[in-house]
């Protein structure tokens, strides 16, 4: 497992801002992307800061399609590059994203979600877990997806995003949310060069007298060939169960287990305390990747806890991957805010008392 190695003095930063610091010291070479409310600031952070850098290249594509072509390019001549942007705009970006899966291309994506469907909101939201986890763009293909809950890790997951791509030559999605992006916190970076470079026998960097030349493309006519290449990814994704990454807190005793990530899961470590003044045993379990999912670890807690409550800000999304873990052992029970409002942990726990009482009615009429 990739360990970092972070700077001794911490710094009070912007989510947006420490994402775009981290790639700079992560040896990001180039970055393409477009301005969306509430990342901009990746941007222009990066607009400022990379001039100061060797070898950097930061461009304002004219599209977030351009961008996500550019990404494309640059990731097949072995660049380690990135782009970020927000939820319409990464939607504009699925069909590059696919290709590039096929082409099995290493890139570092970043959603810093917002309200929707549509053009929606500015304010934060959690309903593009679909879109990231189920491959959002056409085709059997999966991105590495890792939700971080603080600014420290809005920082972290770009080096670990980069890591994992290089790694399994797969696209990785940082999926955050606007309040992440746009919040204030210290935060401890991870230290300038620290991230080596892999060999990248594969890139298009020409044909010389001791190499032959490479060819990437995702267009296969041959349908054989087509299925010979679908099966290396999903064999890829299978191979990728071993990067999962999650947190349990106070799960040992705990009668009902709240499931969320991102913001959300510091929300429930709140309601969780509430709920312990009340007498009612809580534990939180945090994915930290969402693809792969921990389905493991929820299904072996299933064997003690008696009732599962998953909140998310959207209509209920991570929910149909708890129930599958779950997989009618207990109830899942779901708490949803949409539409940019974060839940409050007074409401979370309102929905775990009522949960507790028919658990409670239920044992008594077993």
């Amino acid at each position: 497992m990739y360990q970092f190695q972070y700077d001794s003095t911490p710094k009070l930063m912007k989510g947006n801002e420490a994402l775009a610091e981290a790639a700079l010291r992560a040896g990001m070479q180039g970055y393409f992307g477009y301005p969306i409310t509430p990342q901009s600031e990746v941007l222009e952070y990066l607009t400022e800061h990379a001039p100061k850098r060797k070898n950097v290249v930061v461009l304002q594509a004219e599209s977030e399609v351009a961008s996500i072509n550019m990404i494309y390019g640059a990731a097949g001549a072995g660049a380690r590059v990135m782009t970020s942007s927000s939820s319409p705009g990464i939607s504009l970006m699925q069909e590059g994203i696919s290709y590039i899966a096929s082409a099995e291309l290493p890139c570092l994506l970043v959603n810093v979600q917002r309200g929707g469907p549509g053009l929606g909101t500015i304010q934060p939201s959690q309903a593009d877990y679909f879109q990231a986890t189920k491959g959002g763009g056409h085709g059997d293909y999966h991105l590495f997806v890792l939700a971080p809950s603080s600014v420290q890790e809005m920082a972290e997951h770009v080096f670990l995003g980069f890591h994992i791509a290089e790694k399994y030559r797969m696209p990785s999605l940082v999926l955050a949310d606007g309040a992440l992006g746009q919040m204030l916190e210290k935060v401890l970076l991870p230290k300038d060069g620290s991230l080596p470079y892999a060999e990248k026998s594969w890139a298009t960097t020409g044909k010389t007298k001791d190499r032959e030349r490479n060819i990437i493309t995702s267009l296969h006519i041959d349908p054989n060939k087509m299925e010979m290449i679908n099966l290396q990814l999903q064999d890829k994704y299978r191979k990728l169960k071993q990067e999962i990454r999650f947190e349990e807190i106070n799960t040992k005793d705990a009668d009902i287990i709240l499931v969320a990530y991102g913001l959300t899961a510091r929300i429930c470590q709140k309601a969780m305390d509430l709920a312990k003044e009340k007498g009612i045993q809580v534990g939180v379990v945090r994915p930290i990747t969402l693809y792969p999912f921990p389905y493991e670890i929820l299904s072996t807690l299933a064997e003690k806890a008696s009732a599962f409550l998953t909140v998310e800000m959207n209509a209920g999304q991570m929910v149909e991957d708890v129930r599958l873990a779950i997989n009618g052992k207990r109830p899942v029970f779901f708490k949803g805010r949409m539409g940019g409002i974060i839940p409050n942990p007074e409401e979370i726990l309102l929905e775990i008392e009522t949960i507790a009482e028919k658990q409670q009615l239920k044992n008594i009429y077993a």
